[in-house]
C-alpha cells in the first residue's frame, strides 16, 4: 500500500513538474475576444511566429470565450501576456496589482470610437432619442465604456436616452448589427471600422459615420507580473523592434493595425479608471 502511495505521488509529482517545465517553455498568449476568433488567429500567427524566433521559445495562442476569461487568467498565471484594452488592463491591473503594461501601437495613445448608422435621418446623438443602439462588449473600452463615458458628460445615460440598448459582444458584430438594421446606431473603434471599410465588409453606401469620441489610451500588450524580469524585456524589445521598412515586420504590423508599436505604463490608464468609475463599472 505504502509503494503504491509513493507510487502515486511521485507520479503526480513527474506531472505537475512537467506542467511546469511545459509552462516555462511556451509563452501563453492571449487577446480579448473584440473580433471573430478566427479573425484574432488571423492576425497573431505571423506575431507568434516572429515572437517564437526573437525569443527562442513555444508561443502558444490561448482562445478565451468573453473578456473576464482573459482577466481571470492572467491574474491566475494560466496566461503569461494578452492584448488588452485599457478597461481590461485596469480591471487586470486592479485585481493583481503587479500586472505590466509593456507596449501599445502608437495609435493606441490617442485612439476614438466611432458611432455608426444606416438611418440617413442620424446626423448626431440627439437624432437618436428613443431609437435602439448596440455597444459591443460590456468590457469594452472602445465599444462601450468610453463612449458611454463621453454620453454621459454630455447629459445623455442611454438606458434613459435609447429605447433599447444591446450588446453585441464585438466591434464586427455592431457593425453588422447596423448595417441590418437590427438597431439604429451603434459605437465601435476606429481601427476595425477603418479595416471592415478597407476590406469592403461594411457597405459605405448603407452605413455612415456620424460623430467620433474625444481621444483616449486604449490597446496594450500585458504580461502577468510573476513573468520572468528578463523576458518581459525581451518581448518589449522584440515588439519595440518591428520596423515598417522591413516587409516581415510590415505585413505583420499591418495585421496589428500598427504603424509601429512604442513603449506604454500603467499611468496611461489611470483617465481609463476614472471612467470606469464614472460609469460606475468598477466598484
Amino acid at each position: 500500500m505504502l509503494k503504491r502511495t509513493l507510487s502515486l505521488v511521485t507520479g503526480l509529482a513527474l506531472s505537475l513538474s512537467a506542467l511546469t517545465a511545459h509552462a516555462a517553455d511556451t509563452l501563453r498568449v492571449s487577446a480579448i475576444p473584440d473580433e471573430a476568433p478566427t479573425e484574432l488567429l488571423r492576425k497573431f500567427k505571423p506575431l507568434g511566429a516572429y515572437l517564437e524566433q526573437q525569443l527562442g521559445m513555444k508561443v502558444e495562442f490561448v482562445p478565451v470565450a468573453d473578456y473576464p476569461a482573459v482577466v481571470e487568467a492572467l491574474a491566475t498565471d494560466r496566461l503569461d501576456m494578452a492584448w488588452l484594452g485599457g478597461f481590461t488592463f485596469v480591471q487586470v491591473h486592479l485585481k493583481t496589482g503587479n500586472a505590466i503594461p509593456l507596449v501599445q501601437r502608437e495609435q493606441d495613445a490617442e485612439f476614438t470610437s466611432k458611432f455608426i448608422t444606416s438611418d440617413p435621418s442620424v446626423k448626431s446623438l440627439a437624432d437618436l432619442k428613443g431609437k435602439t443602439f448596440a455597444f459591443g462588449s460590456v468590457s469594452s473600452t472602445s465599444g462601450s465604456l468610453m463612449p458611454r463615458y463621453f454620453m454621459l458628460k454630455d447629459g445623455i445615460k442611454p438606458e434613459a436616452y435609447f429605447s433599447r440598448v444591446a450588446y453585441s459582444g464585438a466591434h464586427d458584430a455592431t457593425a453588422a448589427w447596423v448595417q441590418a438594421g437590427k438597431v439604429d446606431a451603434g459605437v465601435l473603434n476606429a481601427s476595425v471600422w477603418d479595416k471592415l471599410v478597407n476590406s469592403g465588409k461594411v457597405d459605405t453606401n448603407k452605413v455612415k459615420v456620424f460623430a467620433t469620441t474625444p481621444t483616449y489610451f486604449d490597446y496594450n500588450w500585458t504580461v502577468r507580473g510573476t513573468l520572468d524580469p528578463a523576458l518581459a524585456e525581451k518581448i518589449k524589445q522584440a515588439f519595440l523592434a518591428l520596423d515598417p521598412a522591413n516587409p516581415e515586420h510590415k505585413a505583420i504590423l499591418d495585421l496589428q493595425a500598427a504603424s509601429r508599436f512604442i513603449a506604454t505604463k500603467p499611468e496611461n490608464y489611470t483617465g481609463i479608471e476614472e471612467a470606469a468609475r464614472a460609469a460606475d463599472l468598477l466598484k
